[in-house]
């Protein structure tokens, strides 16, 4: 019975493992196809950007080839891009919290329906367009492993045309206009500066203070919620912490 048991265990971690990695695949594919499709179809990475990106990210979760070559193929066909679009989502979460949830979807019903009821159970709410974007600024996202100190890297950035950088414990996080964030990034790369993320954010302006812990996990927890479903790519608030 315990060896069973055993096998048991094994089996459905590994569902678990394949049912996470099948919605890292699906984001990711969905990724590729906007890109193709805001790119006027161009399937080139050295020459449409943001296909670049969404190939990257495919990479970062394991996505394998043959799963990026079949997503670029779907995109590639013309008819197919009525079925899925961007569609970016303002709310308000506990605390008055604002956050903007960017999906990618093929059925906006579905997607806003669940987005409501998810939201609703932590105390949130949908809200109208324009109430909550003002909290952020869309801008371009590097982030570099530490190789040099903080004012070498802040004269490099500047070299390259960005507008801010942050420094954490290790890395440095750099930001762009979004028209510039290819560009500083081939300068960086040119430099031999090691690239570790790159990506178009949401930026807070300003950030909402909550020193409870138990909201700040429950904010955390609603985050953490919305990104597992499928159509939710990615989920930014203005929580200071």
């Amino acid at each position: 019975m315990s060896g069973h048991s055993k096998w048991s265990k094994v089996k459905h971690q590994k569902e678990v493992t394949d049912s996470v990695k099948g919605k890292l695949f699906t984001k990711a594919a969905s990724e590729i196809i906007i890109a193709i499709r805001e790119g006027g179809g161009h399937t080139d990475p050295e020459t449409n950007f943001k296909l670049r990106l969404a190939i990257e990210k495919a990479k970062s979760v394991n996505m394998p080839k043959e799963n990026i070559q079949r997503a670029i193929e779907r995109a590639n066909k013309a008819e197919n891009w009525g079925e899925i679009s961007e569609v970016i989502y303002e709310a308000f979460g506990p605390k008055g919290v604002g956050m903007m949830i960017r999906t990618i979807t093929d059925n906006r019903q579905r997607t806003v329906s669940e987005i409501k009821n998810i939201l609703e159970r932590f105390g949130g709410n949908l809200a109208t367009s324009g109430a909550v974007a003002h909290f952020f600024t869309r801008v371009g996202l590097i982030e570099v492993a530490k190789s040099k100190s903080y004012d070498e890297m802040l004269e490099t950035v500047i070299s390259a045309g960005a507008s801010d950088l942050k420094e954490s414990k290790e890395t440095f996080r750099i930001y762009t206009d979004t028209a510039d964030l290819h560009k500083v990034r081939e300068y960086l790369e040119k430099t031999g500066i090691e690239i570790k993320y790159t990506d178009l954010y949401f930026k807070p302006v300003s950030g909402i203070e909550v020193g409870d812990k138990e909201v700040t996990d429950k904010i955390d927890k609603l985050v953490n919620i919305l990104e597992e479903r499928d159509d939710v790519q990615k989920v930014y608030a203005n929580l200071n912490v």
